[in-house]
């Protein structure tokens, strides 16, 4: 409606009072999912309103003025450390800073944005867009980022909650699982996200390395990105293989869809089994499987000068609050098991693997820091 009524800044602000993030949601986020599927316009007539193209529409007018539209509250005195500088800790220690307090915020990598400037295809968020809004949303005041500072490393955990009034954890995952078959540490055998990574911040993505046959293993979002843009360098064939059936993909349909229009070949329900070649990759064999993952005894051998892995990332520290599973345990609050420390994203349980969830579980935790600061919890 405030769109409508020509007040596209105001629409921002009231994306941006929930989601400071919505520009980049708004482009890496699957709305046609999360928001246009439920809108009751493509119940009644088929086709729904183009959430996804406003919130962009809006946020961006409001941002490429310059304009921050949230100020500072009086300060607290109080000071909150985060850890990691992506969509989680970013939004954290965003709505921590409007509530007044001095925040400061460690990250292991060269620049600010995390899974955003790093690990997103460039084809969904040019000329800089990543970082841009970094610098946007830091206007706000009362932020200071430190980076190439490292969790467990040179940045000891009950150290920094020695010095700090509270820690939000949002480091995300940096460890990347292995395939864990014969051959996997032959030379052309990449992780996924580590190609998105370097194209990120490549000067020339034209110089970035690209093979002639392509293989991408996995079924989420890094997945698809890594074969689409490995396609659009020239690859001449790029075969994305998921262990299951595409219902089971983490990628949407929209991302299954897009990558079969580039010229992505879609092979489901195999498991690798063996990487050949003399030194470098040649060819990479699979098991076909069935519904409940054993082999029908059928293999499948595709030509690989290049295979990427993109079968899930792993938490990595030490000292770390007490876990469930394979990340970092958190009540609905984003409380852990150590008094004094939050943490949310995709290194704490729960959620999904979205942007936009890692903003809110960062915005929630930061509610409920400035309730705990304030004597109010």
């Amino acid at each position: 409606r405030q769109i409508a009524t020509d007040t596209p800044d105001a629409a921002a602000k009231t994306i941006l009072s929930q989601n400071i993030m919505g520009g980049m949601c708004a482009r890496v986020c699957p709305t046609e999912q999360l928001c246009e599927q439920a809108c009751v316009r493509e119940m009644a007539e088929g086709k729904p309103v183009l959430i996804g193209q406003l919130q962009r529409y809006a946020t961006d007018h409001l941002q490429e003025q310059g304009i921050h539209p949230f100020v500072r509250a009086a300060a607290t005195g109080k000071r909150v450390a985060v850890v990691g500088a992506g969509p989680a800790g970013l939004s954290a220690a965003h709505r921590l800073a409007m509530l007044g307090h001095e925040i400061v915020v460690y990250d292991a990598r060269p620049k600010a944005g995390g899974l955003n400037e790093y690990g997103i295809a460039t084809y969904k968020t040019p000329d800089g867009f990543a970082q841009g809004e970094v610098d946007w949303l830091l206007k706000i005041g009362g932020i200071t980022v430190e980076t190439g500072r490292v969790l467990g490393a040179d940045l000891q955990l009950d150290a920094v909650r020695s010095e700090f009034d509270a820690v939000f954890l949002g480091m995300g995952l940096s460890g990347v699982n292995a395939l864990g078959v014969e051959g996997e540490t032959k030379k052309g055998v990449l992780d996924a996200v580590d190609f998105i990574a370097d194209l990120r911040q490549a000067s020339d993505v034209a110089k970035v390395p690209v093979g002639r046959d392509v293989v991408v293993i996995g079924g989420g979002m890094t997945a698809v990105d890594a074969a689409v843009q490995a396609k659009l360098l020239g690859a001449l064939n790029v075969t994305l293989v998921y262990r299951r059936g595409r219902d089971w993909m983490n990628a949407s349909p929209f991302e299954q869809d897009l990558a079969a229009s580039k010229g992505v070949r879609i092979v489901t329900h195999a498991t690798p089994k063996t990487v050949h070649g003399n030194g470098a990759v040649r060819e990479i064999e699979f098991d076909y499987v069935g519904e409940d993952m054993s082999p029908t005894g059928q293999t499948l051998r595709l030509a690989a000068d290049q295979v990427f892995k993109a079968i899930g990332q792993t938490l990595e520290g030490e000292d770390l609050p007490a876990l469930e599973g394979r990340k970092i345990a958190v009540d609905a609050n984003g409380r852990t098991s150590l008094q004094g420390v939050w943490a949310g994203g995709d290194c704490a349980s729960g959620g999904d693997d979205l942007t936009v969830t890692a903003v809110a579980e960062g915005r929630d935790a930061a509610m409920d820091i400035h309730a705990a600061l304030s004597g109010s919890v």
